[in-house]
Formats: structure tokens, C-alpha cells, sequence
């Protein structure tokens, strides 16, 4: 043996602490919290999301909404009347509508259902509908709600409107168009926004208004952000899907 390999020691061992154990169990749970909000956030939005998406086409087959026959250059003139088909409220929890929204799409196309009830309506994917206010075509406000970034991420993007953006609601009877003006940010107490002119009292109701709502930031119910669109027109379901968002109607799921 050589003077140098006497020389050698061996390291010695790490020692294996409570502490270096608690550590390591902490990493490892760190992770797993991670993952999970990975899936909570995005890929289970996303998986959600595409099920509500298949869920508003066959509802919108249900109403007779299969014009793949129909050119979608040739299909969807407004109605230029100013008396939209107005339905009456459903019970609580029923579907009635769907929301397409082009900006956030070609296959975004989410069911409504009547109420804003977090175990029976929110947590099941819906967007709700605030039974206080009005419904479709009616003068006055048509007010929804949804989660930001759960149950499908509904309205995960709704500061990226652009002003003049559309907002289509489908029901058995057509769709009705919304353009939107502008966003606004509130206290949870806020609830002039569904004023039947949001945010005045007293006012005599001339237009018909879409007001979306959701929770702000993300991840958090510290404010809601508010989304006001004005109504434009209808397109009778006899006459063929809009052509904007016939990737929505026809192409989704």
C-alpha cells in the first residue's frame, strides 16, 4: 500500500437529521401543490372546457342549429327589428343559452343555465345567469356570472376584450349580438352592475345591455371585474348561423 493511499480517509456519512427529513417532505409536497395547480389552472380548464364545449353543441343541435349544408357567407342575416324574442326564465340551474365570445375563439361555446348558485350552477361549469335581471332581447340587463379560472376557465379572458368585440347569446330562437364597450373593476359589493342600466338608479331603460362578471385578480375574490356590451341585433335561427362564429357553432368540440 502506497503512502498516498494511506493517507486516504473515507468521507464520512451524511448524517440523516428530523430536520433534512422534514425538508425533503415539504419539497416533495411543494411539488405535488404545484402539480396540482397546474391541473387546477390550465390543463383542467382545459379538459372542462372542452367537455362545456361539446355539452353547447349538442345543445344547439337540440334547437336545430345543424346547418353544415348552409355556406356560412349565405347563412346569418339580422333581424333588424326592435323587438327581439324575449323567453321566459327557466327554473333554477336549467340551461337556456350558450355564450360565444370570438375573441376568446373558435371553439369557445359555453352553456348558461338560470342562477348564480355556486354548487348547482358555477362549480358545474355554467355560467350563470342573475335571476334578478333580465333575459335575452328584453330592455334592460342581461347579467352572468362565472368563475375566472375553474370549471372550465369561462371567463379566464375577459380583460382581453377589445372595444367593439362581439358577444353572441344562443338560444332556441337565434342568437342575439352584443358589442362590448368597455370593462369596469368593483368591490364584491358593487351590485349596481346589475342595475337594469348597470350602475344608475332611477334611469329609464331605452337599450338592452350583456354585463359579464367574474372575480379579480385571479385567484382571488378581493374585486370583481365587469365586462358591458350593448345589444345589436338578432339572427332568427330559420336563417342560418352568423358567419362569425360558425367555427364556434358548427366546428366546436
Amino acid at each position: 500500500m502506497t503512502d498516498r493511499a494511506q493517507r486516504r480517509t473515507p468521507r464520512p456519512r451524511r448524517r440523516v437529521t428530523v430536520v433534512g427529513v422534514l425538508g425533503e417532505l415539504l419539497i416533495t409536497a411543494g411539488l405535488f401543490v404545484l402539480a396540482f395547480l397546474g391541473y387546477q389552472v390550465w390543463l383542467g380548464d382545459v379538459i372542462v372546457g372542452g367537455q362545456l364545449n361539446s355539452e353547447a353543441v349538442e345543445q344547439g343541435q337540440e334547437w336545430g342549429a345543424d346547418y353544415s349544408d348552409v355556406p356560412p357567407s349565405e347563412a346569418g342575416d339580422p333581424d333588424l327589428t326592435e323587438t327581439p324574442p324575449v323567453a321566459t326564465a327557466p327554473a333554477n340551474a336549467q340551461r337556456f343559452a350558450n355564450l360565444i365570445i370570438p375573441r376568446f375563439g373558435g371553439d369557445y361555446y359555453r352553456p348558461i343555465a338560470e342562477g348564480v348558485g355556486t354548487t348547482d350552477v358555477l362549480n358545474r361549469g355554467n355560467i350563470g345567469h342573475y335571476p334578478t335581471t333580465q333575459m335575452p332581447g328584453a330592455l334592460g340587463n342581461f347579467a352572468l356570472a362565472s368563475h375566472r379560472s375553474s370549471g372550465g376557465g369561462n371567463f379566464h379572458d375577459l380583460h382581453q376584450l377589445h372595444v367593439g368585440d362581439h358577444i353572441y347569446v344562443e338560444t332556441a330562437d337565434g342568437w342575439y349580438q352584443y358589442t362590448f364597450r368597455n370593462l369596469e373593476y368593483v368591490r364584491p359589493t358593487g351590485v349596481g352592475v346589475l342595475n337594469p342600466v348597470p350602475q344608475a338608479e332611477g334611469v329609464e331603460v331605452t337599450e338592452r345591455f350583456i354585463t359579464l362578471t367574474t372575480c379579480n385578480p385571479f385567484f382571488s375574490t378581493a374585486e370583481r371585474i365587469i365586462a358591458y356590451g350593448v345589444y345589436d341585433s338578432f339572427y332568427p335561427r330559420a336563417g342560418g348561423v352568423p358567419a362569425e362564429i360558425a367555427s364556434n357553432v358548427l366546428g366546436a368540440g
